[in-house]
């Protein structure tokens, strides 16, 4: 790819059976690789409640949403920066935080950056490729026969093949421990099944210049990326048994050996996380800088106040509106535009991203399962017009078509001059 343009990933669309990340590429006066995104694979249901505090509150009813808040200062315990910048492979809108994997119960550890956070997906994937210093020492998950216990997490392009290993999860001060993690691309390619059942077409995203990081937190709602499908049907299309890194068979694998979302496993501020990102200029900005907090009402700088809080389903969607027509919603800094569907025009044939002549004042309406509403005012910008300069990677006006009718995609765009809360348990929800 080229390192001097910033790269245009797509979104972490997310459901098509398994679901996953669908991404695409925008075709300018140079090639720009498609990358980013997160991913999000439920082949079942998760239960996943949480403790540590309050996961209620806010107000309610018709609010209109604004975009000027600016992050809290990270404080390094249950507060960690999030950079958007050039990243690993210069694609834009990828807010990346760093992880700390151990070992588990050992000082044996590598700090790995620029792991994209993903509201969309559940479970740390990291490539092997950024974590070879580590990889040896964390010791790989078996199936129920006894075989290696590999993973194919399905992405609308392609998936990601490699092993469950399990590690101990730092980041800032919090730790979860022996969580299940993928290690993506821990296993040949060809070793990955195919066919009915095995993993879906497409490419095996096993590098940072596919995946436009060096891994994907996923800390979405559920506790586990797929759950009681997966603990009871073998042939779930995602876990699989290998035998000496082939040979590779479908198997159920019980809810606590699936990979995890790691903010869940933490001993407190477990219960949800704040995602804020600063305001940026409707042109773009060179880069922002935020702050991922965890726990929801259990510290000072998490409290939920001055927000509208809009019930989610237990994959965090929840229903909009968007010129009059209703879409199942869902809000993914997995995705670095926001996606949805509508007849503005595409940059090239073979481009995801909206090119409209003029810059778009637009709007949606977002309801929680609870009744609440938000208005959402958003801009859209010609990607063109955004990208025809170097330097810039943090765009709030970035939009395309979603490759799946029905859905609205709020991505990082989104995000920023927001406090975004994601909430977990029995009850989850969003709220900004």
């Amino acid at each position: 790819m080229f390192t001097t343009t910033p790269g245009l990933g797509a979104a972490s669309s997310r459901r098509a059976g398994n679901a996953a990340r669908w991404l695409g590429a925008l075709f300018l006066a140079l090639t720009l690789a498609a990358c980013g995104g997160g991913s999000d694979n439920n082949s079942g249901s998760s239960g996943g409640s949480s403790s540590g505090g309050s996961s209620g509150g806010g107000s309610s009813g018709g609010s209109s949403s604004t975009a000027n808040a600016q992050p809290i200062t990270p404080n390094g315990t249950n507060a960690v920066p999030i950079t958007v910048n050039g990243g690993v492979a210069n694609f834009v809108n990828i807010p990346n935080v760093s992880v700390t994997v151990c070992a588990p119960g050992t000082n044996t550890c590598q700090t790995i950056d620029n792991i994209q956070i993903d509201t969309a997906s559940f479970g740390l994937r990291i490539l092997s490729s950024a974590a070879q210093s580590v990889i040896g020492a964390l010791p790989g998950a078996k199936a129920l026969n006894g075989g290696q216990l590999a993973e194919c997490a399905g992405f609308a392009d392609g998936y990601t093949w490699g092993t469950v290993r399990q590690a101990d999860v730092r980041i800032g001060s919090e730790v979860a421990s022996a969580l299940p993690v993928q290690i993506i691309g821990d296993l040949d390619a060809s070793a990955a099944p195919t066919g009915m059942n095995g993993c879906p077409s497409g490419n095996d995203e096993n590098t940072a210049g596919e995946i436009g990081a060096n891994g994907i937190l996923g800390i979405g709602t559920l506790a586990q990326d797929c759950g009681s499908n997966c603990a009871t049907t073998p042939l779930n299309g995602m876990y699989f048994s290998c035998t000496n890194g082939t040979n590779c068979t479908g198997t159920a694998v019980p809810v606590a050996q699936q990979v995890a979302n790691p903010v869940q496993k933490f001993p407190v501020d477990n219960n949800g996380v704040i995602v804020q990102l600063p305001p940026v200029p409707v042109t773009g900005a060179a880069s922002a800088s935020g702050t991922l907090v965890f726990g929801i009402g259990t510290q000072s700088n998490n409290t939920l106040t001055g927000v509208t809080h809009l019930g989610t389903d237990a994959y965090g969607d929840l229903s909009g509106t968007y010129k009059g027509t209703s879409y199942q919603t869902f809000f993914d800094t997995g995705s670095n535009g926001n996606f949805f569907q509508d007849n503005f025009p595409l940059c090239s044939s073979t481009s995801v991203f909206y090119c409209p002549t003029s810059q778009q004042s637009l709007t949606a309406t977002v309801s929680g399962t609870e009744g609440n509403t938000a208005t959402v005012p958003f801009s859209l910008v010609s990607a063109r017009t955004l990208t025809s300069g170097t330097g810039k990677f943090a765009f709030n006006s970035l939009g395309g078509q979603l490759g799946m009718t029905g859905m609205f995609d709020f991505g990082v765009p989104f995000f920023y001059g927001r406090h975004v809360y994601v909430g977990y348990g029995s009850a989850p929800f969003v709220a900004f």
